[in-house]
């Protein structure tokens, strides 16, 4: 095979790029855990959502600095190895890897539970392979595949927000589908208070939150693929924070505003209860392919991200050689291959326990989420170290208050791991977590990849479409 077919290909363009960072921000969290979170905190889920939205706001901007410096596919787990050392790296690219092994199994499950809707009759398990087997497939076509894939999935979840938005704000101040009588916003402070639970209520949400933005930092893994990454990835970066206050806090803020906080859930989806009052034929049906779709575009995007990070590693001597080769469609093939196998877990604890998987997995998911933010903002103090005063000029993307705003982040992802560690809901990370790290650190000394220098042996990334 020639040198020129074995390298990425730079076959994302910018409306793939801004579509993604947009999709990834809007997950199954948002419309599957919603109801959840809003029980614990009433209407002030909505503050959960914004102090959430700005730690993820701070960390994307860390990883903008690195990613527009020094666009490569492995982003973060390569700054984590060149700023933080060989450990640091290989821990962070083989926990993001779990993170995304486990949240794609979560996604799958919430497709059987999707499907289960339209074919009762048919097992969880069977959707959820065949969610694995055509996310897996488009993944091995070309990375120009995935690209389109994620852009009409992030499509149709936007579209499906905007909507609900539009529509709900009309009901609230003009009365659109209520007789022309105006509904007010009176259901934020009615029942119980705007906080019913005080602030241990807003805490209480913030790990199920932080959860749901789960996704986001996957931007920074697109950079080696990217027609353009200086241009692309500012402009995906400097966006994140007003798409979370639109699509969280405003979907937020419409849904709290029709119903009683305290009703919500109890009728089915908040999505489709509000589709229903603006008087929409087969709401139920419509906001279930919204949400299907939303959690095949997360699947997809796991599967992206899991193979690029596997490439990245061998690329790192931190793993088989063999997952360091490419195909000549540009795509990572064995890196991909290997995570889709693995993912076959997941369709298998469907079969097993299918009630419990997704809060397990959720949980454990987070921890992955929380431990590579921390690490992002842990290499960008330190890159920030080795630039000259004439490269911090030069930035294109950089963190607000540094270093303050990094210190910040720091300390809301340690407020996160204090609470999921004192809630018995999510304490289940906090030990698989830990133990993972552990069993990490034994397999790299026992594989020798302490004694190699952890160095890149990869070729520059192909500019062919």
């Amino acid at each position: 095979m020639q040198d020129n077919q074995e390298t990425l290909h730079r076959g994302l363009e910018e409306r793939h790029i801004n579509l993604m960072a947009l999709g990834a921000a809007i997950g199954v969290g948002l419309f599957l855990g919603s109801a959840t979170t809003i029980k614990m905190a009433g209407p002030a889920i909505m503050l959960s959502y914004a102090l959430g939205g700005v730690a993820i706001f701070l960390i994307m901007r860390a990883l903008g600095e690195m990613a527009i410096h020094d666009p490569v596919a492995g982003s973060f787990s390569r700054y984590a190895q060149n700023y933080l050392g060989p450990m640091a790296g290989y821990l962070t690219g083989w926990t993001y890897w779990f993170m995304w092994i486990v949240t794609c199994m979560a996604e799958i499950t919430a497709v059987g539970v999707y499907m289960h809707m339209w074919f009762p009759d048919v097992p969880n398990w069977i959707w959820a392979l065949s969610a694995l087997v055509m996310m897996g497939s488009v993944n091995f076509i070309a990375v120009k595949a995935y690209g389109e894939f994620e852009f009409w999935f992030a499509l149709i979840k936007i579209v499906a927000i905007v909507l609900m938005i539009v529509a709900g704000a009309g009901t609230i101040f003009f009365g659109f589908a209520n007789g022309g009588v105006a509904t007010g916003i009176s259901n934020l402070w009615s029942h119980g208070g705007f906080a019913p639970n005080g602030i241990k209520g807003v805490l209480m949400a913030l790990p199920m939150v932080m959860f749901a933005y789960q996704g986001v930092e996957m931007i920074g893994l697109t950079a080696g693929e990217a027609k353009n990454p200086q241009k692309t990835l500012a402009r995906a970066v400097n966006s994140v924070f007003w798409r979370v206050l639109i699509f969280y806090v405003g979907a937020l803020f419409v849904i709290m505003s029709l119903y009683p906080w305290n009703e919500i859930g109890t009728q089915g989806s908040p999505f489709v209860m509000t589709f229903e009052k603006m008087g929409i034929p087969a709401a139920a049906g419509i906001i279930n392919f919204v949400v299907l779709t939303a959690a095949l575009s997360s699947c997809n995007s796991g599967i992206f991200s899991t193979g690029r990070m596997v490439y990245n590693l061998a690329q790192q001597n931190q793993a088989l050689p063999v997952f360091g080769k490419v195909g000549k469609n540009g795509v990572p093939n064995a890196a991909v291959l290997i995570s889709v196998v693995l993912l076959l877990a997941g369709v298998v604890l469907n079969y097993l326990a299918p009630k419990e998987v997704f809060t397990w997995l959720t949980a454990i998911a987070t921890f992955g989420a929380v431990w590579s933010w921390g690490v992002i903002l842990l290499s960008q103090m330190k890159f920030r170290r080795t630039l000259s005063s004439k490269q911090l000029a030069q930035l294109g993307c950089t963190m607000p208050l540094f270093p303050y705003g990094s210190y910040i982040a720091l300390g809301f992802l340690a407020l996160v791991i204090g609470l999921m560690a004192y809630f018995p809901d999510t304490r289940v990370a906090l030990i698989i977590g830990p133990g993972w790290l552990v069993f990490l650190v034994v397999v790299y000394y026992l594989m020798g990849f302490n004694k190699t220098k952890g160095e890149s042996i990869g070729r520059p990334v192909s500019q062919t479409l």
